[in-house]
């Protein structure tokens, strides 16, 4: 009997040296990175990491005009996901550079990227995505810090566009997220990434009836997909620091980048008329 409680107490001993056993979610889910999230968590202006940043000349870029890398600081979660975001027509990377640090605060690596002129149509701007994720994956001076099997894509207006086009071309990408996207092309039944639609209520540039909506409503119903229309807004929201597009693309983004199902409880049940949504659509249950 002393010899099996001797024994117990051995095994006890090492459990409590060895630390409290991985959470259920960490071992099912090795791309699980930062702590659980919660409302304020995906509202607030920065999340749990660090960001250091890195700026790429746009001599030293092929494809795409330069931009800016943000990067969680941190070496001890091992790689993470990446984002690369294109500015609009006639606009710079400044347009679009506070989703940066804030998207990489919580756990991403995020090229914010100029555009080889400013005039650029979304095809082009598509095919820049996809250069700018390629030299973030191979040549970066932070190349080390990403997993380039879990990538994505977001733009604002004709970046929007050129998210569609570049999910279009490569179906290997994770998420996309067009913003007041602008495209010539308003079907898409052939993407199979899962996309984020933001429109605005008051777009008068690319308005949602004409764009952002049947963006969403052509892609395959078999996707998982949703339409974020936000209230009060216009073309020109994502160009500024917004908790609406925030939340939901970090949600979007950590969702289907990261596998991350503590972030389900953000996009399903769907989010309701608000004062800050206009109108939320989506297909539910999300894809594992």
């Amino acid at each position: 009997m002393k010899r099996h409680l001797a024994a117990a107490a051995a095994l006890a001993s090492l459990a409590f040296l060895a630390g409290p056993a991985p959470t259920a979610g960490a071992a099912d889910n090795p791309y699980q990175r930062g702590p659980a999230p919660s409302v304020a968590s995906i509202e607030a202006a920065r999340g749990s990491y660090a960001v250091s940043q890195t700026s790429v000349s746009s001599l030293s870029a092929t494809g795409f005009g330069g931009g800016t890398i943000y990067y969680p600081t941190s070496t001890s979660d091992g790689t993470f996901g990446a984002v690369v975001i294109s500015p609009g027509f006639t606009a710079y990377e400044s347009s679009i550079a506070w989703l940066g640090p804030r998207l990489a605060s919580q756990g991403f690596v995020v090229f914010t990227i100029d555009t080889l002129t400013t005039l650029d149509q979304p095809d082009s701007r598509g095919r820049q995505l996809l250069a700018a994720l390629d030299h973030l994956t191979q040549r970066s001076s932070v190349r080390t810090r990403v997993d380039a099997s879990r990538l994505g894509v977001m733009g604002h207006s004709m970046g929007g566009g050129g998210t569609l086009e570049a999910a279009k071309t490569r179906p290997s990408l994770k998420a996309a997220i067009p913003l007041t996207g602008w495209n010539t092309d308003k079907s898409w039944p052939e993407i199979s990434t899962p996309t984020l639609v933001v429109g605005a209520d008051g777009d008068t540039v690319a308005p949602v009836a004409t764009h952002s909506e049947p963006f969403y409503t052509s892609l395959p119903a078999s996707l998982d997909k949703a339409y974020l229309e936000l209230n009060g807004a216009t073309h020109f929201t994502p160009n500024t620091s917004d908790t609406t597009i925030a939340k939901y693309s970090i949600s979007w983004l950590k969702r289907f980048i990261d596998n991350d199902t503590r972030y389900d409880q953000f996009l399903c049940p769907l989010p309701r008329p608000s004062l800050t949504i206009e109108e939320y659509r989506g297909t539910c249950p999300l894809g594992s």
